[in-house]
């Protein structure tokens, strides 16, 4: 399964690191290219030069998403870089794809209603110091079995709910559920 992540802030290099860790192929994505030099440095640092073919980086979202089974976005938690974010993965990334996006005050079914995929969107409910901690500063980047918040719109396929929650165990996460409550 390959896993595309947009944007290589901290939230989205650790994403990188801990799904690379964990075999998935991995495309990391930022506009800017320090952004993309400093996790390329950083990856090598935690997974050495041999591992880091796992994680390859690309330099255009279309380029991230054009095979991606999964894409993460790690944009800021603000509607209009929500809605634009969402808005070019879901024309560029193939139909299959599954859309998680992190956000702690907007409503995924608001969110998944702007794309032709609402049945694949899912709401990734925690920040990254809540994922990263201090586990990362010890080079652990696995949850640990910790519990980890996601939130659905009314329409989600079980396909989908089905492929998060692999993707978050396998990382070490102990995924929870729940309907997007917004009315």
């Amino acid at each position: 399964m390959q896993v595309s992540i947009i944007g290589a802030g901290p939230l989205g290099r650790w994403l990188a690191l801990a799904a690379g860790l964990t075999g998935y192929k991995v495309l990391l994505e930022d506009v800017m290219p320090s952004n993309l030099h400093h996790a390329q440095e950083y990856l090598r640092q935690q997974l050495g030069p041999a591992a880091l073919p796992k994680v390859m980086f690309a330099s255009t979202i279309e380029e991230a998403v054009r095979e991606a089974d999964l894409a993460i976005d790690c944009v800021p938690d603000e509607l209009e870089s929500k809605l634009e974010i969402l808005w070019l993965l879901d024309r560029m990334a193939p139909p299959r794809t599954v859309l998680v996006t992190p956000t702690k005050k907007l409503s995924i079914a608001d969110l998944a209603s702007c794309t032709y995929r609402a049945d694949k969107c899912v709401a990734l409910v925690a920040d990254v110091q809540e994922l990263t901690g201090a586990s990362i500063d010890n080079g652990d980047v696995r949850g640990n079995g910790a519990e980890i918040l996601l939130r659905t719109p009314p329409q989600v396929a079980q396909a989908t709910v089905a492929m998060v929650e692999e993707f978050w165990k396998r990382i070490g996460f102990t995924p929870r559920f729940e309907a997007d409550s917004t009315p």
